[in-house]
């Protein structure tokens, strides 16, 4: 299978970037690339295999003001629940 893709940036000019972390199965380009191959080899054994973070990352700035789905969802059922006066 071949994916063609193509991209016109004009100016692209970035200052400054702040990453806290690439997952392993994952791509941060900036800037131009004429080609990308896709390449997966794994040999070690299914039961050997651990899954989760590969090094403790720090918590992102604003983390604890950050709102999740959960979040979200109960606060507007509050404000539904409070505008039909129950």
């Amino acid at each position: 299978m071949q994916m063609q893709m193509h991209v016109v940036n004009h100016v692209l000019a970035v200052g400054s970037i702040q990453l806290t972390g690439v997952a392993s199965a994952s791509i941060l380009q900036i800037g131009d690339t004429e080609e990308i191959t896709l390449i997966s080899m794994f040999d070690t054994p299914p039961e050997s295999v651990i899954v989760g973070p590969i090094a403790p990352l720090d918590e992102p700035q604003g983390a604890s003001r950050a709102e999740g789905e959960a979040d979200v969802f109960k606060k507007e059922t509050i404000e539904k629940l409070e505008e039909q006066g129950l």
